[in-house]
């Protein structure tokens, strides 16, 4: 795959990717040679917008120099996992980006829950996960100005990504709804509700 292969430390590199999606790709390939046990060392794997981190290597050299070689296939749908998440639809943003979008409350809706997500990689907060799945013509500014307060649960919509928020946070998303599914527990074996390369589908609660 084209990509570049940057030293970080002794033990760990970070593959810079053309674009998002090789990066999902990337990340997916990585954890399957992983569990084929190609890399029984690498203890990390962590995807960012357009980036990969490993770490772990025992050879980052070899390593570097193998992954540029790889033909690394397109995410594969269902491969890892699916969540549903319910979110009443009741956003202070729904009429705005409906406007952006041209279409009715009703086809905002019909659309956010018809869209096949994919978290990408987590950041920002403990358990905020960045889903994209949106097709560009569906894409959205951030607000001009943030707000200093964002409830638990919301879901913003902002560039090409979708997120929850797992905590009430500052931020500048268009919120469209919210969901009362818990997003992080850290008495949780996987704390986080969504990991990297899962799929996400919204369903309507209704009020």
């Amino acid at each position: 795959m084209k990509c570049r292969v940057l030293a970080m430390g002794r033990a760990a590199v970070l593959v810079e990717t053309e674009d998002g999606e090789q990066a999902q790709a990337l990340h997916a390939e990585l954890l399957r040679r992983r569990a084929s046990g190609e890399f029984p060392e690498v203890r990390e794997i962590v995807p960012a917008a357009r980036t990969v981190l490993v770490g772990g290597l025992t050879d980052p050299r070899a390593f570097a120099a193998a992954v540029a070689r790889w033909d690394v296939p397109p995410v594969a749908a269902g491969g890892g996992g699916l969540r549903e998440v319910p979110v009443r639809f009741d956003g202070p943003d729904v009429a705005e980006v409906a406007a952006l979008w041209t279409v009715t409350r009703e086809e905002l809706i019909r659309i956010v829950t018809a869209t096949p997500f994919r978290v990408a990689f987590c950041g920002f907060a403990p358990g905020f996960a960045y889903l994209t799945g949106l097709p560009p013509g569906l894409h959205v500014p951030r607000r001009p100005t943030p707000r200093t307060a964002v409830a638990a649960g919301s879901l913003g919509l902002a560039g090409p990504y979708a997120g929850l928020y797992p905590r009430s946070s500052p931020g500048g998303w268009q919120l469209v709804g919210t969901t009362r599914a818990p997003l992080w527990d850290p008495a949780r074996d996987a704390a986080a509700l969504l990991s990297p390369g899962t799929e996400v589908r919204f369903t309507e609660v209704p009020g």
